[in-house]
C-alpha cells in the first residue's frame, strides 16, 4: 500500500464521498455475501431461493445505461424486487435500503445525496450511519 492509499483511506468522508459494497469485506469477515443476497429479497422468492441452490444465469439491461450484464438467477430476483418502490422504504432498515440499492444498481458508487434520493431518507442520516465506525454489509467509502 503506498502512502497516497494510505492518506486517502483516512480522509473524512462528506456527502460528496462516493460508497459502494466492497466485496472483499465479506471474504475477510467470513461472511455468506449470497444468505445476505437472498435475506433482501421478499419473503414468496425468499423462499424459492432458499430452496432452489441452481445459478441459471439471464441478460439484465441496465435501465439508466442500456449496458448489458450477465446476472444469475438472484440477482435477476433483486432485480424485479427493485421495481416495487416500496423495496427501499420503511419498514426496511436504512442500512438494508443501501445495501439493496447497491445489489441493484450493480454495486454502481454512490454519493449520500443520490442514496437520499433512491431511498428517501436523508443525507446526512446516511452519512452518520455509513461511516460511524463500524462497517455494515461491506459497504464502505468507494476509493477507487
Amino acid at each position: 500500500m503506498t502512502a497516497g492509499s494510505i492518506a486517502s483511506q483516512r480522509v473524512k468522508p462528506t456527502l460528496e464521498t462516493r460508497f459502494h459494497i466492497d466485496y472483499e469485506w465479506w471474504e475477510r469477515a467470513d461472511q455468506d455475501l449470497r444468505m445476505n443476497m437472498i435475506g433482501q429479497l421478499p419473503p414468496e422468492q425468499r423462499d424459492y431461493f432458499m430452496q432452489h441452490s441452481g445459478d441459471t444465469e439471464s441478460d439484465w439491461i441496465d435501465p439508466e445505461t442500456a449496458e448489458v450484464h450477465r446476472v444469475d438467477a438472484l440477482r435477476m430476483a433483486l432485480q424485479e424486487a427493485a421495481k416495487d418502490p416500496a423495496y427501499f422504504q420503511p419498514p426496511v432498515s436504512l442500512v438494508d435500503a443501501v445495501f439493496r440499492v447497491f445489489l441493484t444498481n450493480n454495486n454502481f458508487p454512490l454519493t449520500p445525496i443520490e442514496l437520499s434520493a433512491r431511498i428517501n431518507r436523508p443525507p446526512m442520516t446516511i452519512l452518520r450511519t455509513l461511516t460511524g465506525g463500524q462497517v455494515y454489509k461491506g459497504i464502505r467509502p468507494f476509493l477507487g
